[in-house]
Protein backbone atom coordinates (compact mmCIF):
# COMPACT_ATOMS: atom_id res chain seq x y z
CA UNK A 1 0.00 0.00 0.00
CA UNK A 2 1.47 3.70 -0.62
CA UNK A 3 -0.06 5.95 2.60
CA UNK A 4 1.13 9.00 3.93
CA UNK A 5 2.46 11.66 5.93
CA UNK A 6 5.70 14.69 6.43
CA UNK A 7 9.65 15.11 6.19
CA UNK A 8 12.12 17.31 7.70
CA UNK A 9 13.55 19.59 4.97
CA UNK A 10 16.80 18.76 3.26
CA UNK A 11 20.23 20.47 2.91
CA UNK A 12 21.81 20.57 -0.42
CA UNK A 13 25.66 20.96 0.01
CA UNK A 14 28.71 20.47 -2.24
CA UNK A 15 28.45 20.29 -6.53
CA UNK A 16 28.96 17.11 -8.06
CA UNK A 17 32.42 15.62 -9.07
CA UNK A 18 33.42 16.92 -12.87
CA UNK A 19 33.61 13.71 -13.79
CA UNK A 20 29.97 12.62 -12.96
CA UNK A 21 28.79 15.88 -14.99
CA UNK A 22 30.84 14.61 -18.11
CA UNK A 23 28.17 11.34 -17.68
CA UNK A 24 25.61 12.70 -17.72
CA UNK A 25 23.19 15.67 -19.21
CA UNK A 26 22.09 18.48 -16.86
CA UNK A 27 18.11 18.58 -16.58
CA UNK A 28 18.26 22.24 -15.51
CA UNK A 29 17.68 23.48 -19.12
CA UNK A 30 15.22 21.41 -20.24
CA UNK A 31 12.73 21.45 -16.60
CA UNK A 32 9.72 23.15 -17.89
CA UNK A 33 7.82 26.02 -16.14
CA UNK A 34 5.09 23.49 -15.31
CA UNK A 35 7.19 20.94 -14.02
CA UNK A 36 9.10 23.20 -11.12
CA UNK A 37 6.29 26.14 -10.93
CA UNK A 38 6.56 29.71 -10.50
CA UNK A 39 8.56 30.14 -7.29
CA UNK A 40 10.20 33.54 -7.59
CA UNK A 41 8.49 36.83 -6.76
CA UNK A 42 8.26 37.60 -10.64
CA UNK A 43 6.40 34.14 -12.01
CA UNK A 44 9.43 32.68 -13.19
CA UNK A 45 10.45 29.31 -12.54
CA UNK A 46 12.86 28.23 -9.60
CA UNK A 47 15.15 25.77 -11.09
CA UNK A 48 17.58 24.90 -7.56
CA UNK A 49 19.89 21.94 -8.44
CA UNK A 50 19.21 18.76 -6.24
CA UNK A 51 21.94 16.54 -5.05
CA UNK A 52 20.97 12.93 -4.68
CA UNK A 53 24.50 12.16 -2.80
CA UNK A 54 23.80 14.94 -0.43
CA UNK A 55 19.64 14.07 0.50
CA UNK A 56 18.83 12.35 3.83
CA UNK A 57 16.41 10.83 2.08
CA UNK A 58 18.77 9.24 -0.24
CA UNK A 59 18.01 5.77 1.06
CA UNK A 60 14.29 5.74 0.65
CA UNK A 61 14.21 7.63 -2.75
CA UNK A 62 15.74 6.60 -6.21
CA UNK A 63 19.36 6.25 -5.74
CA UNK A 64 18.66 3.58 -2.99
CA UNK A 65 20.61 0.45 -3.81
CA UNK A 66 22.76 2.40 -6.68
CA UNK A 67 26.78 2.23 -6.45
CA UNK A 68 28.60 5.71 -6.17
CA UNK A 69 29.34 6.55 -9.53
CA UNK A 70 25.55 5.79 -10.35
CA UNK A 71 24.57 8.59 -7.90
CA UNK A 72 27.10 10.58 -9.33
CA UNK A 73 25.45 10.67 -12.52
CA UNK A 74 22.31 11.22 -10.93
CA UNK A 75 23.47 14.18 -9.34
CA UNK A 76 25.02 15.49 -12.50
CA UNK A 77 21.54 16.02 -13.51
CA UNK A 78 20.74 18.43 -11.60
CA UNK A 79 16.99 17.95 -10.69
CA UNK A 80 15.16 21.05 -10.76
CA UNK A 81 12.66 21.43 -7.31
CA UNK A 82 8.80 22.73 -7.03
CA UNK A 83 7.29 23.73 -4.02
CA UNK A 84 3.34 22.61 -4.51
CA UNK A 85 1.25 24.54 -1.95
CA UNK A 86 -2.10 22.52 -0.16
CA UNK A 87 -4.31 21.93 -2.31
CA UNK A 88 -2.35 22.50 -5.50
CA UNK A 89 -2.17 19.88 -8.26
CA UNK A 90 1.34 18.65 -9.15
CA UNK A 91 -0.20 17.38 -12.24
CA UNK A 92 -3.74 16.17 -14.07
CA UNK A 93 -5.23 12.93 -15.55
CA UNK A 94 -4.53 13.36 -18.80
CA UNK A 95 -1.45 15.40 -18.69
CA UNK A 96 1.59 14.49 -21.18
CA UNK A 97 4.30 12.72 -19.40
CA UNK A 98 7.71 13.99 -18.64
CA UNK A 99 8.75 13.54 -15.60
CA UNK A 100 8.91 11.22 -12.30
CA UNK A 101 8.66 13.31 -9.12
CA UNK A 102 10.57 12.18 -5.99
CA UNK A 103 8.75 14.02 -2.67
CA UNK A 104 11.01 15.76 -0.60
CA UNK A 105 8.79 16.96 1.85
CA UNK A 106 4.91 17.49 2.98
CA UNK A 107 1.97 14.39 1.49
CA UNK A 108 0.18 13.98 -1.41
CA UNK A 109 -2.74 11.78 -2.43
CA UNK A 110 -3.42 10.42 -5.88
CA UNK A 111 -6.53 10.37 -7.47
CA UNK A 112 -9.25 9.70 -10.50
CA UNK A 113 -12.44 11.54 -11.28
CA UNK A 114 -15.53 9.15 -11.63
CA UNK A 115 -17.63 8.97 -14.22
CA UNK A 116 -20.05 10.64 -11.71
CA UNK A 117 -18.07 13.98 -10.35
CA UNK A 118 -16.71 11.74 -7.17
CA UNK A 119 -13.31 11.28 -6.48
CA UNK A 120 -11.84 8.19 -6.15
CA UNK A 121 -8.50 8.43 -4.05
CA UNK A 122 -5.58 6.12 -5.04
CA UNK A 123 -2.66 6.41 -3.09
CA UNK A 124 -1.09 8.51 -0.43
CA UNK A 125 2.98 9.44 -0.88
CA UNK A 126 4.96 10.90 1.51
CA UNK A 127 8.95 12.06 1.28
CA UNK A 128 11.56 9.73 -0.38
CA UNK A 129 8.32 8.13 -2.30
CA UNK A 130 8.13 8.70 -6.16
CA UNK A 131 5.15 9.89 -8.21
CA UNK A 132 4.11 9.98 -11.83
CA UNK A 133 4.69 6.42 -12.52
CA UNK A 134 1.34 5.82 -13.91
CA UNK A 135 2.49 8.13 -17.45
CA UNK A 136 4.78 4.90 -18.40
CA UNK A 137 2.14 3.12 -20.15
CA UNK A 138 0.67 5.48 -22.37
CA UNK A 139 2.71 8.73 -22.18
CA UNK A 140 0.20 10.76 -20.24
CA UNK A 141 -0.49 10.75 -16.39
CA UNK A 142 -3.56 8.35 -15.67
CA UNK A 143 -3.98 10.11 -12.16
CA UNK A 144 -4.11 13.15 -10.59
CA UNK A 145 -1.40 14.13 -7.94
CA UNK A 146 -2.74 16.92 -5.00
CA UNK A 147 -0.57 18.06 -2.41
CA UNK A 148 -2.47 17.77 0.94
CA UNK A 149 -0.06 20.09 2.69
CA UNK A 150 2.60 22.85 1.57
CA UNK A 151 5.44 20.27 0.00
CA UNK A 152 8.02 20.14 -2.30
CA UNK A 153 9.38 17.35 -5.01
CA UNK A 154 12.31 16.94 -6.86
CA UNK A 155 10.93 16.59 -11.52
CA UNK A 156 13.37 13.95 -12.46
CA UNK A 157 13.36 13.69 -16.44
CA UNK A 158 12.14 10.02 -17.52
CA UNK A 159 14.24 9.93 -20.69
CA UNK A 160 17.44 10.94 -18.86
CA UNK A 161 16.75 8.07 -16.27
CA UNK A 162 15.88 6.03 -19.34
CA UNK A 163 19.44 7.06 -21.00
CA UNK A 164 21.09 6.24 -17.41
CA UNK A 165 19.27 2.64 -17.59
CA UNK A 166 20.84 2.03 -21.19
CA UNK A 167 24.25 2.41 -19.75
CA UNK A 168 23.95 1.04 -16.47
CA UNK A 169 22.57 -2.52 -15.00
CA UNK A 170 22.29 -1.18 -11.72
CA UNK A 171 19.83 1.43 -13.00
CA UNK A 172 17.63 -0.64 -15.14
CA UNK A 173 17.44 -2.63 -11.40
CA UNK A 174 16.33 0.35 -9.76
CA UNK A 175 13.47 1.11 -12.62
CA UNK A 176 12.46 -2.66 -12.62
CA UNK A 177 12.15 -2.23 -8.76
CA UNK A 178 10.25 0.85 -9.16
CA UNK A 179 7.64 -0.97 -11.52
CA UNK A 180 7.80 -3.88 -8.94
CA UNK A 181 6.47 -1.98 -6.35
CA UNK A 182 3.38 0.27 -8.36
CA UNK A 183 2.75 -3.94 -9.07
CA UNK A 184 3.19 -4.56 -5.28
CA UNK A 185 0.79 -1.63 -4.19
CA UNK A 186 -2.13 -2.42 -6.65
CA UNK A 187 -2.38 -5.54 -5.53
CA UNK A 188 -2.06 -4.67 -1.57
CA UNK A 189 -5.38 -2.15 -2.57
CA UNK A 190 -6.86 -5.21 -3.89
CA UNK A 191 -6.69 -7.46 -0.79
CA UNK A 192 -7.63 -4.56 1.40
CA UNK A 193 -10.90 -3.67 -0.89
CA UNK A 194 -11.79 -6.82 -1.92
CA UNK A 195 -11.50 -9.26 1.21
CA UNK A 196 -11.33 -6.98 4.68
CA UNK A 197 -13.96 -5.42 6.36
CA UNK A 198 -14.11 -1.79 7.57
CA UNK A 199 -11.88 -2.67 11.17
CA UNK A 200 -9.33 -4.30 9.32
CA UNK A 201 -9.14 -2.24 6.29
CA UNK A 202 -8.47 0.91 9.25
CA UNK A 203 -6.19 -1.02 11.06
CA UNK A 204 -4.08 -1.84 7.82
CA UNK A 205 -4.25 1.82 6.56
CA UNK A 206 -2.69 2.61 10.21
CA UNK A 207 -0.06 0.10 10.54
CA UNK A 208 1.24 1.19 7.22
CA UNK A 209 1.58 4.88 7.94
CA UNK A 210 3.03 3.84 11.39
CA UNK A 211 5.73 1.92 9.45
CA UNK A 212 6.42 3.85 6.86
CA UNK A 213 6.72 7.26 9.52
CA UNK A 214 9.68 4.92 11.44
CA UNK A 215 11.43 4.78 8.31
CA UNK A 216 11.99 8.40 7.97
CA UNK A 217 12.61 8.83 11.62
CA UNK A 218 9.41 9.53 13.26
CA UNK A 219 7.44 8.66 15.72
CA UNK A 220 5.86 4.94 14.60
CA UNK A 221 2.72 5.99 17.56
CA UNK A 222 1.79 9.03 17.64
CA UNK A 223 0.91 11.30 14.22
CA UNK A 224 -0.96 14.05 12.23
CA UNK A 225 -3.47 12.75 9.69
CA UNK A 226 -2.49 14.61 6.56
CA UNK A 227 -5.64 13.64 5.12
CA UNK A 228 -9.53 13.51 5.67
CA UNK A 229 -11.57 11.36 6.82
CA UNK A 230 -13.09 11.49 3.78
CA UNK A 231 -10.10 11.05 1.82
CA UNK A 232 -9.41 8.10 3.67
CA UNK A 233 -12.77 6.56 3.33
CA UNK A 234 -12.34 7.31 -0.36
CA UNK A 235 -9.04 5.25 -0.51
CA UNK A 236 -9.92 2.27 1.93
CA UNK A 237 -13.39 2.01 0.09
CA UNK A 238 -15.50 3.17 2.74
CA UNK A 239 -18.30 5.87 3.51
CA UNK A 240 -16.95 8.52 5.20
CA UNK A 241 -19.94 7.57 8.52
CA UNK A 242 -18.12 4.38 8.83
CA UNK A 243 -14.49 5.48 8.94
CA UNK A 244 -15.68 8.01 11.98
CA UNK A 245 -17.37 4.81 13.60
CA UNK A 246 -14.67 2.61 12.82
CA UNK A 247 -12.59 5.52 14.50
CA UNK A 248 -14.33 5.50 17.82
CA UNK A 249 -14.78 1.66 18.19
CA UNK A 250 -10.70 1.60 18.21
CA UNK A 251 -10.60 3.99 20.71
CA UNK A 252 -13.11 1.90 23.06
CA UNK A 253 -10.89 -0.83 22.39
CA UNK A 254 -8.14 1.32 24.05
CA UNK A 255 -6.63 0.32 20.92
CA UNK A 256 -6.20 4.57 19.81
CA UNK A 257 -6.34 7.82 21.35
CA UNK A 258 -7.99 10.35 18.26
CA UNK A 259 -8.21 13.97 18.64
CA UNK A 260 -9.54 15.37 15.16
CA UNK A 261 -6.86 14.25 12.81
CA UNK A 262 -4.28 13.33 15.36
CA UNK A 263 -3.35 10.23 15.97
CA UNK A 264 -1.69 8.14 19.34
CA UNK A 265 -1.68 4.30 18.91
CA UNK A 266 -1.85 2.90 22.80
CA UNK A 267 -1.65 -0.84 21.39
CA UNK A 268 -0.07 -1.53 17.99
CA UNK A 269 0.01 -5.14 18.76
CA UNK A 270 -3.61 -5.20 18.98
CA UNK A 271 -4.07 -3.25 15.81
CA UNK A 272 -1.81 -5.22 14.04
CA UNK A 273 -3.97 -8.00 15.59
CA UNK A 274 -7.26 -6.97 13.68
CA UNK A 275 -5.36 -6.64 10.78
CA UNK A 276 -3.35 -9.84 10.46
CA UNK A 277 -6.42 -12.42 11.83
CA UNK A 278 -6.89 -11.85 8.16
CA UNK A 279 -3.62 -11.74 6.29
CA UNK A 280 -2.79 -14.90 7.91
Amino acid sequence: MTLASAAAPVRVVSRASSRAAATAPSAVSTLSARALGPDRADGAPRALPTLCSNCHLKDLCLPCGLEEPDVERLDAMHFGRRRVKAGEALYHAGERFQFIYAVRSGTFKSSLILADGREQVSGFHMAGELMGLDGVAHGKHASAATALEDAEVCAIPYAHLNEMARASNEMQMVMARLMSREIVREHSLMMLLGSMNAEERLAAFLINLSQRLKARGYSASEFHLRMSRAEIGSYLGMKLETVSRTFSAFQQQRLLEVDKRHIRILDLGGLARAFEARVH
